[in-house]
């Protein structure tokens, strides 16, 4: 009698064991579509048995099951995946800011979908050899005006285009970093909350978990992460090689847009990362509070870094921004800085678009200044254009908008010693406000009266005279028309280039992301087969315990007659 009822308990385990894995089965059906949800499998195993003799001469004791338990709800997961894909996937958005940013580099240029640049600088070049067949025509002086006035306002244009997107690229900068250290608060909750209930060894967060896989899936994208998952079940990363999430705490970062550069700070107020922990403090006593000092030894990345998958420097949505905007707006000086190129590469290369302003202002200080070369040198002969006697550089072209903020450079090795020219970077440059009221003061007119042949052929020299390189790290001269092709195609050809890692990271992500999606990913075939398996396994259980139920009947039937 008591065995029939010690049967019926565990008919009764089967039922509660199979109604658990229906809803498990269920559970996994209803989240088919949910983004990072990972798949359960149940795990079954049989009750402790009872063993009712114990005799030592016998090969095996004499045991009775006690039925089936429940014994764990478990993800199934890769740790080689998640590792891998996250890498990758960071690696992948590394590489698609560059794009990006090239390709608004394309469209500021007006390269994709107009060349209204190349117009322009092309429609100057035409004003100058119309000037060539009567340098004394009165359209031609003003077309040669307009012309360059209309090149100087598009150069403005564009060169302000680009530090736009640049300044818009610093928000962005501010904007991931909020994200970051949303991410961190949200995991160091997540582990608070999965290590209560799994502290009683009886339960599993599982969903709790997949949220969690997910935080790290979107922060392997934003930097480079490591991690690990302690015996109690917290999660402790490090990002960019410093401890991120600890078990009680999250190091912050912060944006600092305020120090000089000497401290660690941007120049132009650009937000630099760093660590809160470990930026270098001072007491302030007129705002009564600390406020930090230096974050030269604070700072999250180090951008000096040579870009490389070896090393992986080339990973992480965050530090291709940081290394896409720069730290300030470029002019030609990043380039002759230094005059040997290796502050161009440390400081100007690696980022995208400091690289194109740089060479850009170049371009336009180049026809700038030689083009008010050849006016001076025409002031030192005969010559007078217009009415002015002892030409100097007031009449010039090309004037800086500050003279105060215009520097001193160089024209020429070949030139006179000691004989200088203001220098022009493109937000401070303007035609001459004397042609812009009068065009016809440039008169071009010799001394007896002639045509200045000689100064107008000067000026077509000046635009075909193949002495000017893009960078220090390219050895072949060319013309000012060459230089802006030669710029275009540089774009371009980086933007090939940097398309191309990228459409391979994709090929990348897409295959571990397959492969880790065949082992997280709930398949509906494979989950029919298991809620039909388990549907059975209950009907089983019920008959069993009919069954035992019966019997119990008869014997009560048959005792009471």
């Amino acid at each position: 009698m008591a065995s029939l009822m010690g049967s019926l308990y565990i008919g009764a385990s089967g039922l509660q064991t199979s109604q658990n894995a229906l809803n498990t089965t269920a559970h996994n059906m209803s989240n088919i579509d949910t983004e990072g949800y990972t798949r359960q499998q149940v795990s079954q195993g049989t009750r402790p048995y009872i063993t009712t003799e114990k005799d030592f001469r016998v090969i095996s004791w004499k045991q009775t099951g006690l039925g089936v338990v429940y014994n764990n709800c478990k993800q199934v997961r890769s740790l080689f995946l998640d590792q891998s894909y996250r890498q990758e996937t960071g690696r992948e958005a590394f590489y698609d800011v560059s794009v990006t940013t090239l390709e608004e580099i394309e469209d500021q240029l007006q390269e994709m979908n107009g060349t209204e640049f190349a117009e322009s600088l092309n429609d100057l070049w035409v004003a100058v050899q119309e000037m060539s067949k009567n340098p004394t025509s009165a359209v031609n002086q003003s077309t040669l005006v307009t012309r360059a006035n209309e090149f100087i306002i598009r150069a403005k244009s564009v060169y302000e285009g680009f530090t736009n997107y640049q300044d818009n690229m610093d928000l962005k900068v501010a904007s991931l970093v909020e994200e970051i250290n949303g991410i961190g608060d949200r995991i160091k909750e997540l582990n608070l909350e999965i290590v209560k209930i799994e502290s009683g060894h009886q339960e599993h967060a599982n969903d709790l978990r997949d949220e969690r896989n997910l935080l790290l899936d979107r922060l392997g994208e934003l930097g480079k992460i490591s991690y690990y998952e302690d015996v109690f079940g917290n999660v402790l990363v490090q990002f960019e090689g410093t401890q991120f999430v600890t078990t009680d705490h999250v190091n912050h970062m912060a944006c600092d847009n305020e120090l000089p550069a000497d401290k660690g700070g941007s120049a132009v107020g650009y937000n630099t990362p760093y660590w809160e922990f470990a930026a270098k403090k001072e007491y302030d006593e007129s705002r009564g509070e600390w406020v930090v000092a230096d974050i030269r030894g604070a700072k999250v990345f180090d951008l000096t870094q040579t870009i490389s998958t070896a090393m992986n420097t080339d990973v992480g949505k965050l530090r291709s921004t940081l290394l896409a905007r720069g730290d300030h707006h470029a002019n030609y000086h990043d380039i002759t800085e230094d005059g040997t190129g290796v502050y161009y590469n440390t400081n100007i290369a690696k980022s995208v678009i400091m690289n194109v302003e740089a060479e850009f202002d170049q371009m336009i200080k180049n026809i700038c200044t030689a083009i008010n070369q050849v006016f001076e040198e025409a002031g030192s002969n005969p010559v007078t254009l217009g009415e002015v006697e002892g030409f100097t550089s007031d009449y010039d072209l090309f004037k800086c908008l500050d003279e105060e903020d215009c520097l001193n450079y160089d024209i020429d090795e070949n030139h006179k010693a000691g004989t200088v020219q203001r220098g022009f970077t493109t937000t401070n440059i303007a035609v001459n406000s004397i042609y812009l009221q009068e065009p016809t003061a440039m008169k071009f007119l010799l001394a007896d009266g002639s045509e200045d042949q000689v100064t107008v052929e000067k000026l077509k020299d000046a635009f075909t005279t193949a002495k000017y390189v893009i960078n220090p790290n390219v050895a072949t001269k060319t013309d000012f028309t060459g230089y802006y092709n030669m710029l275009v195609s540089q774009v371009a050809n980086s933007g090939d280039v940097y398309k191309g890692i990228r459409d391979n990271q994709e090929l990348t992500v897409s295959a571990v992301g397959n492969a880790r999606e065949q082992i997280v990913g709930v398949s509906s075939d494979e989950e029919l087969e298991h809620m039909i398996e388990f549907q059975n396994a209950f009907n089983a259980s019920s008959r069993y315990i009919n069954v035992v139920s019966e019997m119990l009947e008869h014997v009560v039937t048959a005792l009471g007659s």
